[in-house]
Order: structure tokens, then sequence, then C-alpha cells
């Protein structure tokens, strides 16, 4: 498996007592899978997604990428994971307005250390899995919603990560694009191998995911294995 959380328990401070946001969430996700989490606003999924991507540490239970277990680990510890096995899809594209597309793309591999033309090989080569071959030298302002998510996408996949991790993709696309854009996802989970979790409260796209599991009041309800 590449992403396994293990009765994960989350809590928050609510006044003088607090609120479970989840409660003992058990998840395995293998590389070249994705599972849809639906819930309402509110249910926890924006919360297992942080608990995911280790950007909060949960009060108990156990989170495992790729093999690695991130209970003790330091802060820097768990940005160099991330850096190196994690990628994130925001609910906002949040593109920097001064820079190309591909230069977005390029920003992630200077972080890293690579080398400049390495990076825009690589860049240019996921713009083009992304279906923007041509528009490498747009900037935002140029591109629509749907290819800003798109970079958006691309952006998450520039370190080869084995963990994917999407939020609300389609929030702020008609149903054509928010379709295009869920399709896309879906397949480059299976041809690259990731281990995706897409977090919405839409339904409408999902026909094509490998699963789809439901949290409501921090409790997630997997489906019943098919023989």
């Amino acid at each position: 498996m590449s992403l396994n959380l293990t009765d994960v328990t989350l809590t928050y401070p609510d006044g003088g007592t607090r609120l479970t946001a989840l409660d003992r969430v058990t998840l395995d996700v293998p590389r070249g899978s994705l599972t849809a989490v639906v819930g309402p606003s509110g249910s926890g999924k924006s919360s297992l997604l942080a608990v995911a991507a280790t950007l909060i540490t949960p009060d108990a239970g156990t989170v495992t990428v790729d093999g690695t277990p991130t209970t003790g680990m330091t802060r820097g510890e768990l940005t160099e994971l991330r850096r190196h096995k994690v990628g994130i899809v925001f609910q906002q594209p949040n593109l920097l307005p001064s820079l190309t597309a591909v230069e977005q793309l390029q920003v992630m591999a200077r972080i890293d250390g690579r080398p400049p033309k390495k990076a825009r090989d690589r860049a240019v080569e996921l713009l083009e899995a992304v279906g923007l071959a041509g528009l490498a030298e747009r900037r935002p302002h140029q591109l629509s919603g749907g290819q800003r998510q798109r970079v958006n996408i691309a952006r998450a996949l520039m370190n080869d990560p084995t963990v994917l991790l999407v939020d609300e993709p389609t929030s702020a696309l008609d149903h054509e694009r928010g379709a295009a854009v869920v399709d896309l996802i879906t397949r480059l989970t299976h041809r690259r191998a990731t281990a995706t979790v897409l977090v919405t409260h839409d339904r409408t796209h999902l026909t094509a995911v490998d699963r789809i599991a439901e949290v409501h009041d921090g409790r997630l309800r997997l489906p019943a294995p098919t023989r």
C-alpha cells in the first residue's frame, strides 16, 4: 500500500470540550488506484486529507506514506517526505500571476534542486500529459478555469509523487470541465501509478473511480468488497 491510515482519530478544541473530526478512520490506498471520499460539508473530508498529507498530526493512529510510518517524525522530516512522496492538488489553483504555465511547474523543481534543463523538460512533459501542449508560455489570466486546474494537477506531479491528494477539484468548474478534470485525474492515477485520494461533495463525476468511500461525522464507511 502506498497510503495507509490506521485507526486515525483527530480532535479540535471546541470551547471547553473537543470536537471529533475523524473517529478511528482506517483507509488503505494502493498505488495505481483512485479512492474518492464523499460526504457533506463538515463531515471530516478536509481533515482526512490534511492528515493523509501529514499537514496535521492526528491525536491517535498511524499514517504510513509509501512504506514510511510518519509517527514521531519532526516537522523538517515531514516536509522532506511531502516534497518527495506527496503531491497535493488544492481546491484553488493559486497560480502565481507573473509566471507562465511551465514556470509554475519549474518553481517546484527549483525548490528540490533539480537542474534547470531537466526541470523544464519535466514540466513540458507534464503539461503535455494534462492536455496543455502549446500553452506552456501562457500566464494564468490567459487560461480558462479548467486549464488552470490542469496546471495545478501537473504541478502536483512535478516531483513524481507516489501519493496524490486532491481537494474538491471541480468546485469552481462547470459540469463539462469538472467531468474532464476528474477523468484526467483518473487516467493519470492509472498511468503514473499514484495512490490517489480525491475528496468531494459531488458524486456526479465519479463513475470511473476505483472506489467511493463515505465520511459522516468523522467516521469513514468503505464499500463492501466484491467477489
